[in-house]
Parts: structure tokens; sequence; C-alpha cells
């Protein structure tokens, strides 16, 4: 049997039994050929992350099928990434009091360098205690104190806990006025302005009296495949969106109406992202709204926004239909200097890739990508662009999961029922994908109805893991174990002028072959958010020949003397502040 662990930086040597479990499963796929391009190894069990997201078995409202998501940050700034999962709830519990909105996992930095990582559940001591019905992450340092905080959305209110350090917090919420009402869903953060200080943008689903709920079963959309099912969101009501406009003092003002994305039509929305699509150095805003037409508000800079999505070619499929958007993702898949656009979608409504052409919108590639097909049977839920193996292309992960446990009834009927398998696409380079799930090992997972994940290296060897939220049950850890000998690096972005953490700064990458753009996106996904660390895969070119980040602020800077497979931070007008190898990986 070939050697399955390389070591960079450290001797030391994984725990017997973890290495053997490890060294199998890897030899499972590559025993008998070819290693697979990109692998993961499911580490839940061992990770720490054992509280169970609260819902019912039987999903009878549509409030108990939306939660929850994740989110990747380090709250006690000891270089490793901790762990927050929305806890859920349900209508009965909920009537009650509700339970605690979020579980903070704390890594542990006390364990063997290249051992999978594991985690402490710190939620009592973090002060984490207002009870409600979670359902998105996020965590941002939204007062630029150089502390990570958390606001995490719910149904009937939202929750902003201030970050005193070391992974304690303060529930500040009523005093910065972000509490909300509703049923809240995305969240997603960016200094639209401009002015030094994150803004906060919340996407609404349907309105929902929980002294009043639609009956179950109760009317034609409230059946699915002729079987009795939770009602909406069509035949509901819709809710609108809030912004919210930091005011640089620890409060926050609702703005949505003059700034044009109040959304009066009351769509249902659920996923929400910043970016800058168009190039221009302002932050623009994409919500992808369940069942009716997704919107992508182009920004006007002074402070309003203009709906563009139909001219630019995303509120609808490429049928001219409405779709079933959940989760979104950005990312310059092609390497043409253009984020592209990714977001999943219900079953029999194929996840969609809509390619960035610049002046003249987008263009839906959803059946020349190769991408359409095999995500039909499925419910998408969390997403993103990912270059897991590192050969210098973005990959697509997404976690699936039915909204109807009914579906269980059909006694085999269908194929695909209501917990649903992963989807892994392979970027092959040339503007298609090939779906690889089975090859990266999973396929050999247990089924689970899944919802929000976020995306980070949790043990900093330079390769991207994943944690996902399933309906109902513990998290989901997958460790990526791709082996290659391909090149990569990681940057943290430092802005000194306000807006600490950089969130919509664009980072360019060039290679003696190759230029690369990453933006610093705070809320992505579904319902959550991802290490807000850029990760390049480098393929077999470890010469970097400059880096050029253009700061929120609108000033560039351009960095030489980067060098691959290491963490390097860079902080406005300083250059290179910090530079470490990635620790010692499985191969």
């Amino acid at each position: 049997m070939r050697k399955c662990i390389r070591r960079r930086q450290s001797a030391s040597r994984l725990p017997v039994l973890a290495k053997f479990l490890i060294c199998f499963l890897l030899g499972q796929s590559s025993a008998f050929g070819k290693s697979p391009a990109i692998s993961f190894v499911d580490v839940s069990a061992s990770s720490g992350l054992t509280v169970r997201h609260v819902s019912t078995p039987e999903k009878r409202y549509i409030v108990e099928s939306m939660s929850g998501g994740a989110a990747l940050l380090d709250c006690d700034d000891d270089g490793n990434l901790d762990v927050a999962v929305a806890n859920g709830s349900s209508v009965d519990r909920f009537k009650l009091g509700g339970d605690p909105f979020i579980t903070l996992y704390r890594q542990l930095s006390e364990r063997e360098v290249d051992a999978p990582p594991r985690f402490e559940n710190v939620t009592g001591i973090a002060g984490l205690t207002r009870k409600g019905w979670g359902m998105a992450v996020t965590a941002v340092d939204y007062d630029n104190d150089g502390r990570v905080d958390l606001f995490v959305t719910g149904y009937g209110g939202n929750v902003l806990y201030r970050s005193i350090g070391q992974c304690r917090f303060q529930d500040v919420t009523n005093k910065a006025g972000v509490g909300g009402g509703g049923f809240a869903a995305g969240a997603a953060w960016a200094d639209y302005d401009r002015d030094g200080d994150l803004d906060l943008f919340v996407t609404r689903y349907v309105f929902i009296d929980l002294n009043n709920l639609p009956k179950f079963g109760s009317s034609p959309t409230c059946s699915f495949r002729g079987i009795r099912v939770q009602c909406g969101p069509r035949g509901l009501p819709g809710e609108t969106d809030l912004l919210y406009r930091n005011r640089g003092d620890g409060t926050f003002e609702d703005v949505s109406r003059e700034a044009g994305v109040s959304d009066d039509k009351k769509a249902y929305g659920l996923g929400a992202i910043w970016v800058d699509y168009d190039n221009d150095a302002w932050p623009d805003l994409f919500v992808a709204n369940d069942a009716t037409p997704n919107y992508l508000y182009h920004n006007n800079k002074n402070g309003t926004f203009t709906e563009v999505g139909v001219e630019h070619g995303v509120s609808y499929s490429e049928s001219g239909l409405e779709q079933g958007s959940m989760g979104v993702t950005w990312g310059d898949f092609d390497r043409d200097g253009k984020l592209d656009l990714f977001i999943s979608n219900f079953e029999n409504e194929p996840n969609a890739l809509y390619k960035n052409l610049g002046d003249k919108g987008f263009v839906d590639v959803t059946l020349a990508s190769r991408i359409g097909q095999p995500s039909r049977p499925y419910v998408g839920w969390a997403t993103s662009f990912v270059d897991f193996d590192n050969d210098s292309w973005l990959d697509l992960l997404i976690a699936n999961g039915h909204v109807y446990p009914q579906l269980e009834m059909s006694q085999g009927k269908y194929e695909i029922g209501y917990r649903q398998h992963f989807l892994l696409f392979r970027n092959l380079g040339n503007g298609t994908f090939e779906e690889t799930s089975n090859e990266a090992g999973l396929r050999r997972l247990p089924l689970a109805s899944r919802r929000g994940g976020a995306f980070g290296d949790l043990n900093n060897d330079g390769r991207i893991d994943v944690v996902i939220v399933n309906l109902g049950e513990t998290p989901t850890v997958l460790l990526n174990t791709s082996e290659n000998n391909n090149h990569s690096v990681t940057f943290k972005l430092v802005q000194t002028k306000g807006n600490r953490e950089a969130i919509g700064a664009r980072l360019t990458l060039r290679t003696s072959k190759h230029s690369f753009i990453q933006e610093v996106q705070a809320g992505a996904s579904y319902l959550s958010q991802n290490d807000l660390k850029l990760h390049f895969g480098l393929g077999a070119d470890d010469n970097i020949e400059s880096v050029e980040i253009r700061w929120t602020t609108g000033e560039t800077e351009t960095v030489k003397g980067v060098k691959a497979d290491r963490m390097i931070t860079i902080t406005q007008g300083k250059g290179i502040t910090g530079s470490e190898p990635y620790r010692a990986t499985l191969k």
C-alpha cells in the first residue's frame, strides 16, 4: 500500500486509528486505478459537532423546512476556523420560547497537526443565549474593532451578537436596531455606500401567522406528486426585504425603501449575495427568490439601486420560467476576468449557470456546461465555486434535500426522495463540467435533507473543506483529501481605512500563465457564510508574478514576492504582513 501521508512542516504522526481510517477510505477510490481528482472524507463523527438541528419529522408547515445556515469564523483569533450553526426550531417549540439561535463550536488547537479538526461546543460560555428560530448565520466585524461579530436571521426576529473577545459575545440587537421581524431568511454584508462601515441586507420569505397557519394539504398548492404536503410558498403572501445602513456608531437605519431594494412586489426571498458584477468598483446585490423572478440590483453609486435582473438575463431560466432558487455563488469559472453566477434550484428546475458577458449581460449556459441535466431530479441548497483540487479551475458542490418528508411514503415510486445525495461538478477547463460525486466518495455518505453550508480550509492544509447543516440532524463535516501535486495560495486581507475585513475587496492574482479574480464576500451559499480568506488553486504553476488588491475605498495596491503554498496576510498600505506555510497534508 502506497504512502498516504505527506508532511510539509511536521514530523508528527496521525493517531493510529485516524490514519488507518483515512488511508483506507482513500485507498477504496484508488486501489484499482487512478486516484480521483477530488475526494472527501466524512469526519463528522469525530468532529465534535454534535448538536442536532431542530425541526419536526413531518414538516407540516413551510417554516419548518427552510432553516438553517452555517458560518466559518475565527472567534478566538488563533488561526483556526471555528463554526457557527443555526439551530432552527418548530412551531410548538417557538410558541414556548423557541431555541437558542445558534450553536458555536471552537476548534481545538491541542490536536496533532495532521489529525482531522475537532471542535468543542462553547455556546454557553460564549453568551449566545437569545432564543428564537435561527435561519441564516453571518460573521463579520461590523464595528471595525478587530473582533468578529455574529448576526443570525430568524423567523419572528433576528439577533446581533457583538464580540467582546475570545469567543464571547454580548447581545446588542435592540441597541443596533436590526431585530427586524417576519420570516427573515438570507443575510449578506457589504459597504454599499463606501463610507467605511459594513451595511446589512436581509431577505424575507413568506408571511406566516403561527396562530392561523395554512392547513396541511388543504389546496392545490399544498400538494406534490399527488401527496398532501405543507403549503407554500406559492399560495402564501410574500414579504418585503430589508437594507440596514450602518451609521458607524453601533446602530443601523432601515433604508430599504429609499435605496430601492425593499421589494414591494414581495417575492419569496432566500439567498442574498453582494458582488461587483460589472467591474465598476461598487458592490451590487443579487437576490435568489423562490418560485418568483430573481433580482439583480445595480448600485447607482448614490445610495440607491436599480433592479436590472430581467434585462441582464438572470431573473428567469433559459426557457423564460421562474425557478425555485435557493443557494447562490459567484466565481470566474472560465477565467475571463468576469464573475459568473450559479444558482441552486428546486426539483425539475435545473441548477442554473449564467456566464457574465460584460456589457451584454449574462447568458444561461446551464445545459451547454453539462450542469443542468444531472441536477434536474434534486432540490439544491448550499453551494459554492471552489477549486477543490487546486488545478486552477473553479469546481461546484451542491448540497441537496427535499422539503417534503411525505415523499418517503411513496414506497420507492420515486428514485430520488426526501433525503438526497450531494452533487459535485469538476471544472474541465473548457466551459464544461463533469459530475464526479461518486468518484469523490460523496455517494457513500448517509443520505440527508441538507440545507446551508460553509466552505473553508478547516485544517490549514491548502484544500477547502465543507460544513453542511442537515435538517433535523447533526452537521456533516467533509475533509478535502484530494491527492495531487498542485499548488495553491490563500490570502487574508486587512483593510486599514474602515471595513477591516475588506469585505467587497477584489484580488487579482497573476502567474506566469494565468490571471484569476476573487472578491471577499460575507453571506453566500444558502443562509451561510464561507471563510473570508481567498483561496486560489494554481495547478502546476507556483510562480506568482503579482497580486493586485482593489480595496473597497477604491484604491489599488500591487504586491509582489508572494510565494505559493502559504497563507498570506496583506494589510492595506503595508503589503505582506504575514506568511505561513500550510500544515502537513493528507496525500
